[in-house]
């Protein structure tokens, strides 16, 4: 089958090269931090499905609001990809069929408009923003106009990062047989290296992508953003980013900090569906002794009422309801936890940083500061391994640093409602990576502390493999998280190469309710 490449420009001004196989197969090829990286349009079909950007600022091209009720049924087979999407399209209701591309000529390049399994589409939902002499409507069947939706501006995150979180995803599907036999076939101390080599890389690209939120929504919102998606999981990123997004900081801190009823009542904003929670009666509102679980609560049925929540196999203390009243507690007892974590890092100096600047353009200050490595114009460097001789053992480096109080200083940060391997998670996975983004120069001390923190939640294959390997499991190196992201690197780059079972696709993904 003929292969089309088709050059245009990624949303950040550079170009990028993309290739359609056939109508369901069609791949962007894009420009990332360390090359090249495939961006399946399979993967923008889920970001559709699971809601994964901000619908608040969902318009179509000539500027009517859309609002997704309903994404539709996924539809494997041949015609539209979501069947039967609920939509009010300009505040008209509207049922029909979505089409997904990543780009918006995609729809005349397919010819469905002389399909008549494409009549029933009401939306046309691409991904890259289409050239300005393109007109703003698909045309379908006899002319008629079909709106075009371009979701890369609202994205919560970078290309790079979804396509990467896919594929740990997949891999958290993968048997390890084949990747402890390669690995074993490495001598132990170049094993170890190159792990390191490839924990630095992932490494880099958390800060690159902390480096963007910073810039977008200043700091404390930055924290607010990433510690909602964090208690999450993977399974509810999306809504709690949309919480993150519809309910700021401030909102949090009025209705969890001892508000008395009628403040708690007018400081929530209205949201676009279902009943605001600035309506709610006084009886729910949020006091001081209820730690805000009222308001979270409402919180949360306001978002249930979009069918947003993923609730399919989550335990009781992952439940989407249970994680936010956590956060509402966490907000009671640390109301300025955001400028406490900063602190709390910069007054460990072996730890930490000497002062993170916190002003919102800190990380667009910082963003540009890195430069090419000689050759690769617009590329930073490739990290080097962080593992070399005199490299402490992680038991020395948390013994030298006082890791067990810190972990506990970030406890408490947290107002104690989180704890175990989500709290690791937070702070590998979230802050971090934020507080590198805000204090370049001591970025290095900060990703040994990454590199040495605890492995937090992993895929349950990836501690029996690294034990197997004797990369960790011994009194001076127990189980830590660099030598996690390690092997999770490894398995990225060589996935390509792994067999792939049944029920290792894309398929596995569930619909919102």
């Amino acid at each position: 089958m003929p292969v089309v490449r088709i050059k245009t420009m990624k949303h950040d001004g550079s170009e990028y090269q993309a290739r359609g196989e056939c109508s369901t197969g069609a791949v962007a090829e894009v420009q990332g931090l360390y090359g090249p990286f495939s961006f399946p349009e399979i993967l923008l079909q889920q970001i559709w499905l699971r809601g994964e950007f901000d619908a608040t600022r969902l318009v179509v091209a000539d500027g009517r609001a859309v609002q997704v009720l309903h994404p539709g049924r996924w539809n494997r087979l041949g015609g539209p990809d979501f069947k039967q999407a609920r939509l009010r399209i300009g505040g008209e209701a509207v049922t029909g069929d979505v089409e997904v591309h990543l780009h918006a000529e995609d729809w005349t390049r397919h010819r469905h408009a002389d399909d008549p399994a494409y009549a029933g589409v009401v939306l046309h939902v691409v991904l890259f923003p289409g050239r300005a002499a393109l007109p703003a409507v698909s045309r379908g069947a006899g002319g008629r106009g079909i709106p075009v939706a371009t979701l890369l501006p609202l994205l919560w995150h970078d290309l790079e990062e979804y396509a990467a979180d896919a594929a740990v995803e997949r891999l958290a599907r993968h048997p390890m047989a084949r990747a402890r036999e390669e690995l074993l076939a490495m001598r132990e101390d170049e094993l170890r290296a190159e792990l390191g080599r490839l924990a630095s890389e992932r490494w880099a690209r958390k800060v690159h992508f902390a480096k963007v939120r910073v810039a977008r929504l200043g700091w404390e919102e930055a924290c607010h953003h990433a510690a909602l998606e964090i208690l999450g999981y993977r399974a509810n990123r999306a809504p709690m980013l949309a919480v993150a997004t519809g309910w700021p900081l401030a909102v949090w801190r009025k209705n969890t900090g001892g508000a008395t009823a009628a403040q708690a009542i007018t400081s929530v904003p209205s949201m676009p569906a279902g009943n605001p929670i600035g309506c709610q009666p006084a009886s729910t509102a949020c006091d001081g002794g209820s730690a805000g679980e009222g308001f979270a609560d409402a919180v949360f049925e306001e978002i249930s009422a979009r069918g947003a929540w993923s609730q399919q196999g989550a335990r009781p203390a992952n439940h989407p309801r249970a994680r936010l009243r956590q956060y509402a507690r966490w907000v009671a007892a640390s109301q300025d936890w955001p400028a406490r974590l900063a602190h709390v890092f910069a007054s460990q100096g072996s730890a930490g940083a000497a002062g993170f600047s916190l002003r919102p353009e800190s990380a667009s200050d910082i963003h540009g500061q890195r430069g090419p490595a000689p050759g690769e114009a617009g590329r930073p460097p490739r990290p080097r391994s962080l593992t070399r001789a005199d490299e402490p053992s992680t038991r020395d480096w948390r013994r030298a640093n006082g890791a067990r109080r810190l972990r506990a200083a970030v406890g408490r940060i947290c107002g104690g409602a989180i704890g175990g391997t989500r709290l690791d998670n937070l702070v590998c996975d979230g802050f971090l990576p934020l507080l590198a983004a805000c204090d370049g120069a001591d970025a290095a001390r900060l990703e040994r502390c990454w590199r040495h923190w605890w492995t937090g939640d992993m895929p349950a294959q990836v501690a029996p493999l690294l034990k197997g390997l004797r990369m960790t499991g011994t009194r001076d190196q127990p189980a830590c998280h660099g030598i996690a992201q390690g092997l999770l690197g490894w398995m990225l780059a060589n996935e390509d190469a792994a067999p792939r079972g049944e029920g290792n696709g894309p398929s596995q993904i569930k619909p919102r309710p």
